[in-house]
């Protein structure tokens, strides 16, 4: 029977020299991560469409050799209109969703609603590829073991304690028992990289001579560089085993000195006063930065959910099935990702 599953998973990879030519969409390729799927496709000699609003910014979305396709996912009726009259993709990659939002509701809508009415649209107008991945989060897994810290793998049960992360396991269990389509999922751990906002807040903090954490209990922390996740969906596309979901991350953990040290020494900052915040003052900095956004109409950076995320302590992740499957390596340690952060941060002036 063994012998049996593994040739069936074999025969569900396509080889990696078949996705030269081949017809690539990138779904929310305006976003952080987009413009490097779009790169990355385009220097493996595929040709690529980035799907993008009207309103998209297109900044990072300036290769001549790019194509595009207009969607509002609003408006089914538009999205239906504007697939049928596409020539079919023969891979996927979606990368639309919100990482911040002032409800669950509104979660929901971007992260699942719009993957679903996008993949039935697929099947309707007969556009289904031969590889759809997703882009989950670790947040979809929820806490791990914060006493022994065990890694998050590919047997822990999804229990998430954030709105995004249940949204993202809605979209997950959508694709597995609803969909019907040949589907890869990515859940990566923290991604950074040039352009990426969130992070280059620590960085930013930390050469203003300041390090926020919060929580006195130790905690473990793991990063993925934007250029390691890319590269590893299109292996994954090439190798991955649809069906299955795959762990993505640099394999150490970090702990937040070493966070620190790693970023002031790119940085070039001679010294980091380190700020311990406790677990209270920080719910009720949370609380009240949401309420202000909602006051506002704008999601706050800081929230109840990244009080969540920030709370957490053990992001430890397993990555064996990625690597088993496609090969994944990271080419970028923390270390080296930061210094092309760090650099990328001083050519845009800050």
């Amino acid at each position: 029977m063994k012998a049996t599953d593994n040739t069936s998973q074999e025969n569900n990879r396509p080889q990696a020299a078949t996705l030269a030519g081949k017809r690539l969409l990138v779904v929310g390729a305006g976003g952080f991560i987009g413009g490097f799927i779009c790169r990355e496709g385009i220097a493996r000699g595929m040709e690529v469409t980035a799907a993008v609003r009207e309103s998209t910014s297109r900044r990072y979305l300036s290769d001549p050799a790019l194509r595009f396709l207009v969607l509002d996912y609003d408006n089914p009726a538009q999205m239906e209109e504007a697939i049928a009259a596409s020539e079919p993709w023969d891979y996927i990659i979606y990368n639309l969703g919100a990482t911040k939002a002032a409800t669950f509701p509104e979660f929901n809508l971007v992260n699942y609603e719009y993957l679903r009415r996008f993949v039935e649209i697929l099947k309707k107008t007969g556009r289904v590829p031969s590889r759809f991945l997703f882009m989950s989060s670790l947040s979809a897994l929820g806490p791990g073991d914060e006493k022994y810290y065990t890694p998050l793998d590919a047997s822990t049960v999804p229990n998430p304690n954030t709105r995004y992360g249940l949204s993202k396991v809605k979209a997950e269990q959508y694709l597995e028992y609803q969909s019907g389509i040949p589907y890869i999922i990515f859940r990566p751990t923290g991604v950074y990289g040039p352009h990426e906002k969130d992070y280059l807040m620590m960085v930013k903090s930390i050469d203003s001579h300041f390090d926020f954490g919060v929580g006195f209990k130790p905690q473990m922390l793991t990063f993925i560089y934007v250029d390691d996740l890319v590269n590893a969906m299109f292996d994954a596309l090439a190798a991955g085993v649809a069906g299955k979901k795959y762990i993505i991350s640099e394999e150490r953990a970090y702990t937040q000195k070493e966070f620190r040290k790693i970023v002031a020494e790119e940085l070039g900052t001679k010294w980091v006063i380190p700020v311990r915040l406790p677990l209270w003052l920080t719910w009720v900095a949370s609380y009240a930065a949401e309420k202000i956004g909602h006051f506002r109409a704008k999601p706050s950076t800081l929230n109840r959910d990244k009080f969540k995320i920030m709370k957490q302590r053990n992001w430890n992740a397993d990555v064996s099935e990625a690597k088993r499957d496609f090969g994944f390596k990271t080419r970028f340690s923390l270390r080296d990702g930061i210094r092309e952060t760090v650099r990328a941060y001083r050519n845009e002036g800050k």
